[in-house]
């Protein structure tokens, strides 16, 4: 599956960068750091209403399990609310820049796939 394209504010960018770069290393990093290599940048401004940025509430399928979640995307130090995600757990950094309707296939655990539907954005 081709990797759908990505649109990031350039003050998303820039905090999550430096977000990382602050922070002692982990695996989690590399998903994260992938998508925003791939991503465009664009002033905040310009960034369309339909894209998921920090602190959207993102309303998300995941197609193998057919399960709908609502979570809003935070930063790892947000994540002590409950319905919230953290942009470095895998489906966190996956939504990060996707836009409504826009599918991307991310992994889970033991080898296994899924694909990642967006439904809406608030």
């Amino acid at each position: 599956m081709i990797k759908p394209k990505l649109i990031i504010s350039d003050e998303d960018y820039d905090r999550l960068h430096a977000m990382i770069e602050k922070q002692d290393y982990v695996p989690s990093h590399d998903l994260l750091i992938d998508e925003l290599e791939r991503a465009k940048i664009v002033p905040k401004a310009k960034l369309p209403n339909n894209v998921v940025r920090m602190n959207s509430t993102v309303t998300f399928t995941m197609l193998s399990s057919q399960k709908t979640f609502a979570l809003k995307l935070v930063y790892p130090h947000e994540t002590t609310e409950s319905g919230t995600l953290s942009v470095l757990t895998p489906v966190g950094s996956a939504l990060i820049g996707l836009s409504q309707g826009q599918e991307i296939e991310w992994p889970l655990d033991n080898n296994r796939k899924t694909i990642v539907h967006i439904d809406s954005i608030s």
